[in-house]
């Protein structure tokens, strides 16, 4: 979580795909508001999870079945963390979601801990929560530039974010 972006949701529609294509259609968002989301929103990142182990698990499951490792590094402490996690598990958004990402959620703590697994992809620091970390098949961070352009996921419209996850997909 950061300050609101001066740019918010426009910002993310200029954003081109890093990857090979165009991306796969968007799912449409079945909510208009994240307000809408079920509360308590999740606390999905787990402190005492070996994360490593984690993004390797992940990163398996990835190519095998042909999809982008999206690392999700946020803390249960951060609102705009749990609402996008809330938002990835609406079933539309989730089964998008399945089709296209193996997903792992790794605790960053105060952005503080399990900051070498994002050193590893180039980026040098967090920039805030959620950073979101997309990686292809060949090991390639294709958001480079772009990891933390969530920060401020409630400022946003839930379309532009199904927009954004839909946009580094080949």
């Amino acid at each position: 979580m950061r300050a609101a972006s001066v740019f918010g949701a426009a910002a993310l529609a200029f954003v081109a795909p890093c990857g090979s294509g165009f991306g796969a259609p968007a799912p449409m968002a079945p909510i208009l508001s994240f307000a809408e989301l079920a509360t308590p929103l999740p606390a999905p990142y787990d402190p005492n999870a070996d994360a490593h182990a984690q993004v390797a698990a992940a990163q398996v499951e990835a190519r095998a079945g042909g999809k982008l490792l999206l690392i999700e590094m946020g803390g249960n402490w951060c609102a705009d963390c749990r609402i996008l996690d809330g938002f990835m598990k609406l079933p539309a958004i989730a089964a998008f979601v399945r089709a296209h990402y193996v997903v792992v959620e790794i605790d960053a703590g105060h952005m503080n801990r399990n900051l070498d697994i994002a050193a590893r992809w180039g980026v040098g620091r967090l920039d805030g929560v959620p950073n979101i970390l997309i990686v292809d098949g060949h090991n390639r961070l294709i958001n480079a530039g772009h990891t933390a352009a969530l920060t401020d996921v409630r400022s946003l419209e839930p379309q532009a974010l199904a927009d954004w996850l839909a946009r580094w997909t080949p």
